[in-house]
């Protein structure tokens, strides 16, 4: 592939092009489904090709294909540095890019175990027996899910990087839908809604999960939440668990730091940002003990990257520090303008997309509070975790979030438990409330593989750390029954 990618720099320099990369990416993917223990579907998918992006005259161009041929590679060059042209008639000013020192390295992945050697009647096997053991009476469905990810990423440039990149991810979860005889439904997750947790992990993530020993548990908090108070409603004291805090991390702190909203390029789609660039170095986005990082070298996490799709060496960075904002998620080319250097979060959704700013682990750092001084600080409030629901406007400010499971706080100590859990507020008025967070031993990163943006649409896989942690005066309770 060295010989490959050889040319296309060639060819784009050929053309007139003053910079030229190249990814070429093979790629592997399989989904296992299982409902109440009979299997659903199971897709193994494989993917290979390549992406070429170009600065000519001042522009950028892009263009890629799944054909991986010389030949291809020549039209696709010249298709690339042609669009770059095109777009040169509509710029305000030249792109300029931060300069990088050049890599030559290859990454190897994390996983233990390949998940793609695990016979699938392996896999079908522990979701059919944890769905099983989920259908209780009064349990209407079961599901479970894994999913599993192998990839080898080569990137090139015009600059004199050559990366080669592996990665392995392994994710699962289950679900139990429980409903009652006058129409409620309540659904409780293991060990988080939707896909379950994902890492850059082999199969002994999917083992150390114990699905199973967890199914029956999880099936039944789905029903006891049929039997359950609503949420009372009112300003309240709030602890927020790390599931529930990763969506808050992800909806309220990742997206709004992506200086591509701040600068207005995700406007039609996805929306802006309030963090704009007056507010860095200065801006109270939270209290204190709020601290808050981009970090792409966690070992293992889902947004994790050695190199990004710019060729960028991956650096944490403190988005926000002692509560005041201090960084955004960034690219080469928009860095410069806002005074910073590139931190490595340029990523794509494949070799046919074109690299855009994404969150890779963005995480709460923890505090030092056990669970029990969490909840021992309140007394009257609510505690809530698992995700359900949520809404947050154009500019990331006023939110709406719901949770799958709730217990009220009375004297310091979990009290009755309580259904349809809700909170909402303004971003950085319900950061500043923060006045307490879980310490390390709480502490757990996230994987999230199903974050949207761009147009056309991009998937992330990203990741949240986060311990679970107090707020304030929070309105809890908005829906009513």
């Amino acid at each position: 592939m060295d010989k490959f990618t050889e040319r296309v720099i060639a060819d784009a320099k050929r053309l007139g092009a003053s910079y030229c990369d190249c990814r070429l990416i093979d790629m592997e993917r399989e989904d296992v489904s299982v409902v109440g223990g009979a299997p659903r579907a199971v897709v193994h998918a494989h993917q290979r090709g390549f992406g070429v992006r170009v600065i000519a005259n001042g522009a950028w161009g892009f263009s890629s294909s799944s054909v991986v041929a010389d030949a291809e590679a020549d039209h696709i060059v010249e298709e690339a540095v042609g669009i770059a042209h095109a777009s040169a008639l509509a710029k305000k000013k030249d792109v300029e890019l931060a300069t990088v020192a050049p890599s030559q390295d290859m990454i190897p992945h994390q996983a233990d175990v390949d998940p793609f050697t695990i016979p699938d009647s392996e896999k079908i096997g522990l979701l059919a027996e944890a769905t099983r053991a989920m259908m209780l009476p009064g349990v209407v469905l079961a599901r479970g899910q894994m999913q599993f990810l192998k990839e080898r990423k080569i990137f090139a440039s015009s600059e004199g990087s050559y990366i080669v990149q592996d990665r392995v991810e392994s994710g699962a979860g289950v679900s139990a839908m429980a409903a009652s005889d006058k129409g409620d439904v309540q659904i409780r997750s293991y060990p988080m809604s939707f896909s379950g947790d994902n890492a850059q992990s082999g199969w002994e993530f999917v083992e150390a999960m114990k699905l199973l020993e967890h199914a029956e548990p999880t099936a039944r908090e789905a029903l006891a939440l049929l039997a359950a108070k609503p949420c009372p409603s009112g300003v309240k004291d709030l602890v927020v668990g790390g599931q529930q805090l990763a969506l808050q991390v992800h909806e309220s702190c990742g997206h709004p730091s992506e200086l591509d909203r701040v600068m207005g390029m995700e406007a039609s789609f996805a929306g802006t940002s309030f963090l704009t660039p007056d507010k860095k170095g200065s801006f109270r986005y939270g209290s204190d003990i709020v601290n808050l990082t981009a970090d792409p070298t966690i070992p293992h996490a889902l947004g994790g990257l050695a190199y990004d799709d710019e060729g960028v060496r991956g650096r944490k960075v403190y988005l926000v520090r002692g509560g005041i904002f201090e960084h955004y998620l960034n690219s080469r080319a928009s860095a410069p303008v806002v005074g910073e250097e590139p931190m490595g979060a340029m990523r794509a959704d494949g070799f046919a997309r074109c690299p855009i700013v994404r969150m890779v682990s963005i995480n709460l750092e923890p505090g030092d509070l056990t669970f029990e001084q969490l909840i021992g600080g309140v007394e009257d409030g609510l505690y809530v975790d698992g995700i359900k629901s949520w809404s947050i406007d154009d500019r990331r400010l006023n939110f709406l979030f719901g949770s799958e499971i709730g217990w009220e706080i009375r004297g310091g100590k979990l009290q009755d438990m309580v259904r349809n859990p809700t909170y909402t507020g303004v971003t950085y008025e319900f950061w500043r409330s923060c006045d307490g967070i879980g310490g390390p031993g709480l502490y757990h990163v996230w994987g999230v593989d199903n974050c949207g943006k761009g147009e056309p649409m991009q998937v992330a896989h990203v990741s949240h750390g986060t311990s679970p942690a107090r707020f304030r005066h929070v309105q809890v309770g908005v829906l009513h029954e």
